[in-house]
């Protein structure tokens, strides 16, 4: 669709209310619930972002796929740092990735320029509930779509005490097929390895898929990309403010187990999740406001 001004428009898709917005270039598809980023695509493109075909659109339930935010910790709480877990020590039961992908941020307003529309979220404690909530603890998120998508999050600690924070960009990546893609960018960078008892190993080259794939990498640079020769593009995420990222794809057995997830899901997308995360924690003083950013863009394949 050609748009020559941008439009946005609010949607309900089964319980949850999202906003979809179409410019000249590319159409993104944003709920409320979790400031989620469901999908994104330029024109003429296969989407960047992979959603769920079994997507639930259910409240309370994050959805599957696209980019939800995990805050203020990241996977299991009992594998953080221990200054995270310590942090939110009456948070149990801790769901994995934290709080507030399942909650309903505040829409703080629609920016648009020319071609460039900004959605601005925020999240704050709810009055009921989760009491290892730090007081004063306060998430932000804008999303920006002009010639690409960029997301950042920001952590606020209006409080009086310092605080650790675990967090992720969960940014799931729509490909052609995860056995002939390739990720730029890891070489030397160490990592762990969570399917192999967390030992801690070092990339060399490229990152291919050839099974179960779980990976924490640290000391990463600003850029990776997602090398993609079937459908003849490069991926690339500029990330500010991290120097971590998760890898992940499910493959063939553990697919079979994930909810809204097809079984043959696995060989169409993976999973690049700018984050701070283990050494990377992000450590805010009272006062502080920290942001966490990725800029994601696609460009073609030289012949």
């Amino acid at each position: 669709m050609n748009t020559a001004t941008p439009q946005v428009e609010r949607v309900e898709l089964r319980e949850l209310v999202c906003w979809r917005v179409r410019t000249a270039g590319a159409e993104l598809l944003v709920a409320q619930q979790g400031a989620q980023v469901l999908s994104y695509q330029r024109n003429d493109e296969p989407p960047l972002l992979w959603l769920s075909p079994h997507a639930a659109y259910q409240a309370g339930q994050p959805v599957r796929g696209g980019v939800p935010v995990c805050w203020p910790w990241f996977g299991d709480l009992a594998r953080n740092p221990l200054e995270v877990q310590t942090q939110f020590p009456h948070a149990a039961p801790a769901p994995a990735h934290g709080w507030v992908r399942g909650l309903d941020w505040q829409l703080l307003g629609i920016d648009s320029v020319e071609q460039s529309v900004c959605l601005r979220f925020t999240c704050k404690r709810p009055e009921a509930g989760f009491p290892g909530w730090p007081v004063g603890l306060e998430l932000s998120l804008s999303i920006r779509l002009d010639e690409g998508l960029s997301l950042s999050l920001g952590s606020h600690n209006r409080g009086s005490q310092s605080l650790v924070l675990s967090q992720a960009l969960h940014s799931y990546f729509a490909v052609s097929d995860i056995r002939q893609v390739r990720i730029e960018g890891l070489d030397g960078s160490s990592y762990r390895d969570t399917l192999d008892g967390w030992q801690e190993r070092q990339q060399h080259g490229p990152l291919q898929f050839t099974g179960e794939t779980d990976r924490i990498y640290l000391q990463l640079p600003s850029r990776l990309s997602i090398l993609d020769p079937q459908w003849q593009r490069r991926i690339v995420l500029e990330a500010s403010g991290s120097t971590s990222a998760v890898v992940w794809n499910p493959w063939i057995d553990k697919a079979q187990r994930l909810s809204q997830f097809p079984a043959d899901a696995w060989t169409g997308m993976l999973c690049i999740e700018t984050a701070n995360v283990l050494e990377d924690a992000l450590q805010l003083a009272p006062g502080e406001c920290r942001e966490m950013a990725v800029r994601l863009s696609s460009e073609p394949l030289a012949d």
